[in-house]
């Protein structure tokens, strides 16, 4: 793998992460001050995931500036790993099956965001 690639799952996944953190920041300040009630919030959580994710795939392709699909999917698959690193050796918990597909879906995401990175790129330079 080029350092340019590398450069760009590092951006994307920086990236997401910042993401995550500053809406997880608003999320608790909406359940603190507000009627945001728990069945809203596990569709809300999925909505930004994959949208983090969808951004984060996009500044990877943009930074990549080829192969959009694999650099999103190598996000996706980033993300996921540490993830699960954190859930399985923080809290000793594998993925369940409704997470395992959630996090297919934020792969995908990520995949899509990747590939349409890699077209805007290449768009402004024609």
């Amino acid at each position: 793998m080029k350092n340019k690639q590398l450069l760009a799952l590092f951006y994307g996944l920086i990236f997401i992460f910042c993401i995550i953190i500053v809406s997880s920041f608003v999320i608790a300040v909406l359940l603190r001050f507000t009627s945001f009630n728990e069945p809203t919030l596990s569709w809300t959580t999925l909505v930004i995931g994959l949208i983090a994710l969808f951004i984060g795939g996009l500044v990877a392709g943009l930074k990549s500036k080829a192969k959009g699909w694999i650099i999103g999917a190598m996000v996706g698959i980033g993300f996921t790993l540490i993830i699960f690193l954190i859930q399985y050796l923080g809290y000793k918990q594998a993925f369940s099956l409704g997470q395992s597909i959630h996090h297919l879906g934020y792969i995908a995401s990520a995949l899509l965001g990747g590939i349409f990175g890699v077209n805007m790129v290449s768009q402004e330079q024609n």
